[in-house]
């Protein structure tokens, strides 16, 4: 019997370099196949730096934090699967990335059949080295009414392959041996770029993709190709407002608001929107015929809310959305949005002190010149930022909101398509179809946050710690 001889530890490539080669290839594969992301990417460039270059503070604390590096690299994508079988092994696939699941939302309650999760990073060094992320769906077909038609995507669904033979054996060998070496890092991402490319041949024929589509659109686009295809490509923005203004003059069509809250001094949460999606030429078994999926998304990314934060966030935001017209769509949303949100504490001295929002705490120079003495190891944190011993940078928000999410899909998949769901929370049977727990995100900015606060006790005690995230 032969003997497979795998690659010492100290060959194999990070996770982080394995993911920001993705995350390049990835880019590079959507600025083909949708030009306009390329103009997208170009807009939002060109907002960052006129918004560092008039506001020095905001560099000066992204710099300090690590922040800055970060943001020309940082995408999130977004896709659609249909089965058990494909979530599972896009959960593997992404371990080999240093991706893991984050949070559980469930989509139907805004009228889109799918529940999901964020593959991301999630220790702090690797966020820091690129926070790629993957927004993943899957279909629930229990949410289609008509049975037979349910039968029908279910059968053509378990006969496609969404991954090439040489990813999945990839995949098991980095399980098998804890690690790829260069040349099979470099082959994992190659094929697996395959599984996010864009076909233009469906794999159903016009009328069965047109009864899909009456289902919902969402359901016809997961159902009839022979792949999920990265349906969007998110840059970060420092200015999505002056984004949304701008992307009309640069050839994009906008929608018509900005998804998540308003805008503030202190950005919270999630900010997001999008140029409409492109109506694409397919070719069906039998016809021609157009589909429209892919669209260009911008966020902007503020600070993680406590649980505290979130329960008076998600209080106001369910004010605002049943006044009458609910949607976001609806003429006066912005205006009522805003004075909504007046309730909200907007600087980063109160979110603080009122437990809203999370925060991460180093030692100033003047605090390390302090460490070690009676009246550090004493004070309280309050005192310790008093006294300018220890400051505190916002915690970046590294998720997603179902509501904003939903209202996205929604714009692009035509505005006359508003279907009505229950809410169908179902985290339970989606665990078990990814074959894991997902993480609970606030937790994991808990314990970021504890994390930074140990860690200044700690020098301040002379006992420095090790970070293991």
């Amino acid at each position: 019997m032969s003997t497979v001889h795998q690659p010492p530890a100290s060959n194999f490539i990070h996770a982080n370099e394995i993911r920001s080669r993705f995350s390049r290839a990835m880019s590079a594969m959507y600025r083909e196949e949708v030009p306009q992301y390329g103009t997208l990417v170009e807009l939002v460039s060109d907002i960052n730096a006129r918004t560092l270059d008039a506001q020095p503070a905001l560099r000066a604390q992204m710099a300090q934090s690590g922040e800055l590096e970060r943001l020309d690299v940082e995408r999130h994508g977004a896709i659609r699967v249909g089965t058990a079988a494909e979530l599972a092994t896009l959960r593997r696939l992404f371990a080999v990335m240093g991706m893991e699941p984050v949070g559980y939302y469930d989509l139907s309650v805004a009228g889109v059949p799918v529940h999901s999760t964020a593959f991301r990073p999630v220790a702090d060094a690797a966020l820091l080295a690129n926070p790629f992320r993957v927004f993943t769906s899957l279909l629930r077909l229990e949410l289609i009414a008509d049975a037979a038609l349910r039968d029908k995507a279910t059968a053509i669904l378990t006969q496609r392959q969404i991954f090439t033979p040489r990813v999945l054996e990839l995949i098991a060998q980095r399980e098998a041996d804890g690690g790829l070496a260069d040349a099979d890092a470099d082959a994992f991402v190659r094929e697996a770029l395959e599984t996010f490319r864009w076909h233009s041949t469906a794999t159903v024929d016009a009328e069965t993709y047109r009864a899909l589509q009456a289902a919902h659109r969402l359901v016809a686009d997961v159902v009839c190709f022979r792949g999920p295809h990265i349906n969007h490509l998110t840059p970060r923005t420092l200015d999505i407002d002056a984004a949304q203004a701008a992307m009309p003059a640069r050839g994009m069509d906008a929608k018509d608001v900005v998804e998540g809250p308003p805008p503030r001094n202190c950005p919270i949460l999630l900010r997001q929107t999008s140029f409409k999606a492109l109506q694409e030429a397919v070719r069906f078994t039998d016809d021609a015929g157009a589909h429209t999926a892919r669209f260009g998304e911008i966020e902007q990314r503020g600070v993680a809310l406590t649980r505290k934060g979130r329960a008076l966030y998600d209080q106001l935001l369910a004010e605002v959305r049943s006044m009458g017209n609910a949607g976001s769509a609806a003429p006066n949303y912005e205006d009522r949005l805003a004075q909504a949100f007046r309730a909200f504490p907007d600087t980063h001295e109160a979110l603080r002190a009122q437990g809203l929002a999370f925060y991460r705490y180093t030692l100033t120079p003047t605090g390390h010149a302090h460490a070690d003495s009676a009246a550090a190891a004493d004070a309280s944190l309050d005192e310790l930022l008093a006294k300018g011993w220890v400051q505190a940078d916002p915690i970046t928000y590294e998720d997603f909101l179902p509501v904003s999410a939903a209202g996205i899909f929604q714009s692009n998949l035509g505005g006359e398509e508003q279907k009505q769901y229950q809410a169908h929370a179902a985290q339970q049977a989606f665990e078990a179809a990814l074959g894991a727990r997902v993480h609970d995100e606030i937790a994991l900015y808990e314990a970021a946050q504890q994390r930074s606060i140990d860690q200044v006790r700690a020098v301040l005690r002379g006992t420095a710690l090790v970070d293991a995230a």
